[in-house]
């Protein structure tokens, strides 16, 4: 069974697609950005605290969808600097732990002056 979740207190979807979607047990969640939930706006930052918000909103994702950053397994992060990463990755560190999953980190260029956006999949059974 698929689900397209559309979790509350999330930013909203600024495309054609679902913030996230459960298809069986797991949880696949679209790339996310740097916006404030509440407004709806991209909030320009520094890469820790841009990484900080972008992650923040993952995990709200997560929890809607009865999951935590714990049951995460794979986390795509594509940055626009790589002299950012040394940054990102205290941050990313400070926010998964010991659950480290798996990941990609690419470097590209956004069509918008964004410094890093992060997706993810978690594997979280129905209970």
């Amino acid at each position: 069974m698929i689900e397209r979740l559309f979790p509350s207190g999330a930013p909203v979807p600024r495309g054609p697609y679902s913030p996230a979607v459960r298809a069986g047990d797991f949880i696949f969640v679209s790339g996310q950005l740097a916006v404030d939930p509440e407004t709806n706006q991209y909030i320009p930052a520094d890469i820790q605290q841009e990484t900080r918000v972008t992650l923040n909103n993952i995990r709200r994702i997560l929890e809607d969808a009865g999951a935590s950053v714990a049951d995460v397994v794979r986390v795509g992060v594509f940055m626009a600097d790589g002299a950012d990463f040394a940054k990102m990755n205290e941050v990313y560190a400070e926010f998964f732990g010991n659950d480290k999953p798996a990941r990609t980190t690419i470097v590209c260029k956004f069509a918008a002056d964004i410094k890093i956006e992060i997706d993810c999949v978690a594997y979280s059974p129905k209970k």
